[in-house]
């Protein structure tokens, strides 16, 4: 099945890393992804395949189980990839972290083969800075 690279950054964001239920997360995954995907995370290393991925999104969603992400900008292609920005926090509140995923597919399917995300506490973005609460409350999206 073949994806344009925008849904695959917000079916990513959603199903893989935003999920709670790990039969749906792994149903996603293997949907998505490649086999021989790659997932980089800056801080943390190289993950490669689709088993890998299902348990860094487990243990990533496990630390903060009630967080949504929220795309905060539409996902942008360009030549063959394509990236989202997001934020994530609970449903009321302001976001605790926002980053910035990169996708980029491996064969002409549109699958990807690598994602690289990036993310950050949003205290270390802003420091000290007042943030504009209501602009960056994360909504909880009905279903």
């Amino acid at each position: 099945m073949s994806y344009s690279i925008s849904t695959l950054l917000i079916r990513n964001l959603r199903d893989v890393f935003g999920g709670n239920d790990p039969a749906r997360r792994r149903a996603a995954i293997d949907e998505i992804y490649t086999e021989d995907c790659v997932f980089y995370d800056p801080s943390k290393g190289v993950y490669r395949g689709r088993d890998e991925i299902d348990r860094v999104a487990g243990a990533i969603k496990a630390t903060h189980p009630d967080f949504l992400y929220q795309p905060i900008t539409e996902p942008e292609e360009s030549g063959n990839g394509g990236l989202v920005r997001w934020v994530s926090g609970r449903p009321g509140e302001a976001p605790a972290y926002a980053g910035t995923d990169f996708i980029m597919p491996g064969r002409p399917d549109c699958r990807p083969l690598s994602l690289f995300r990036q993310a950050r506490l949003i205290k270390e973005i802003i420091g000290t800075a007042r943030m504009n609460k209501k602009a960056l409350t994360i909504k909880r999206k009905r279903v």
